[in-house]
């Protein structure tokens, strides 16, 4: 099949969409699919608007001269039109978070042509958003288009909004990029770890606080570490947080790191701990289940497609919740042990064939 994703961003592992859609555009061309992705993101190489490659990914790169280089311009429904004709794809994906003007117009196009269009949502859609995306009910081609979100918990408000239903298409994982380690806990030690963007969203300052707090109740008897991996336009602000409360033996700020880097910090650590509320999937903490770390994360959360509370991890209603949570871990040895045995023995869900077969299915649909 020839499959043309839509997407504002597209670019190596950065997080966020961009990452998402390349993963799967990946894992779809492997699979034998001709994929194309269509983009607002400029090219840094050679190409910086037009025709590049990704891999076995075709990328068409619609950029136009803005301030930052923002994913968008003036003329998507034109050049969309262009290469859409061009290629003939059988079926277009549009990739779409809370504000996506390139992906939207991507998305009218492949209704203007009559080309079978699947959406994704990859953002939690809140009450300003559901608010503004029921009123784009007559502005968008919602009807007609297979819509979809990535997980259970970022569905339901969309299926409120626009009042049809919402299919889930889960990000991916390949269970051999994270392998396993048989880590026994350390009596008097919890080693914490956390991958994230440091940007409001994510509530990192929150999370630094949840940590320090659970490290006071723990006191004397049990000696937290805490290591924050990635990047962001919080990251001095964060730093200043944790030197004001005394936290730099405790919570250690490492910046954004490979892939690699990241494994080996996973190998070496208790828990994952993630207090982001808009977190409509959450990849790394997936990376992080997969690789047999427990995931402490809020229920509100798409944590809950891969994380059974008090099986493999434990998933709260509020900040207390994460700290209770972190503390019973600390204490409770046996259940961290039997946590990670359980993610060891059970992978995932969320492999590629089974996503790779889900999107297929989504297709189809969208044919028919």
């Amino acid at each position: 099949m020839r499959i043309a994703h839509v997407s504002d961003c597209y670019a190596p592992r950065t997080g966020g969409i961009e990452t998402q859609v390349r993963s799967l555009a990946h894992a779809q061309a492997d699979a034998g699919h001709e994929v194309h992705v269509i983009t607002a993101t400029p090219g840094h190489g050679e190409v910086r608007s037009g025709t590049d490659s990704d891999g076995p990914v075709i990328v068409h790169r619609v950029a136009a001269n803005l301030p930052a280089e923002l994913p968008v311009h003036p003329r998507t429904g034109h050049h969309v039109r262009a290469i859409c004709t061009d290629i003939e794809p059988g079926v277009v994906h549009v990739h779409t978070g809370v504000i996506s003007p390139f992906a939207w117009g991507g998305l009218r196009v492949a209704a203007k042509l009559d080309i079978p269009r699947v959406v994704t949502v990859h953002s939690m859609w809140g009450v300003l958003s559901r608010t503004g995306f029921a009123a784009t009910r007559w502005g968008l081609p919602w009807r007609g288009s297979v819509v979809s979100a990535v997980s259970y918990t970022a569905a339901a408000p969309i299926e409120r909004s626009l009042s049809q239903p919402v299919a889930v298409l889960p990000n991916g994982i390949d269970p051999r990029l994270w392998p396993t380690t048989d880590r026994q806990p350390q009596s008097g030690r919890l080693s914490i770890v956390s991958v994230l963007r440091l940007a409001p969203r994510k509530r990192a300052a929150a999370l630094v606080d949840i940590i320090a707090e659970a490290a006071r109740r723990l006191s004397p008897d049990v000696t937290v570490h805490a290591t924050l991996i990635g990047d962001g336009p919080e990251r001095a602000h964060l730093q200043r947080h944790i030197n004001s409360r005394g936290l730099n033996e405790t919570i250690a700020l490492l910046g954004r790191l490979a892939p690699a880097q990241i494994k080996d910090h996973f190998a070496v650590s208790d828990v994952f701990v993630q207090a982001s509320v808009h977190e409509s999937f959450g990849i790394a903490a997936l990376e992080a289940r997969t690789s047999g770390i427990p995931v402490v994360a809020r229920a509100q959360t798409g944590a809950g497609e891969f994380i059974r509370s008090g099986v493999n991890g434990a998933l709260a209603d509020s900040d207390d919740g994460l700290i209770e949570s972190l503390v019973r871990l600390a204490r409770e040895q046996e259940l961290l042990r039997a946590m990670r045995t359980y993610n060891i023995d059970n992978p995932p869900e969320q492999t590629w064939p089974e996503v790779l077969s889900i999107a297929d299915a989504l297709y189809s649909r969208a044919g028919a």
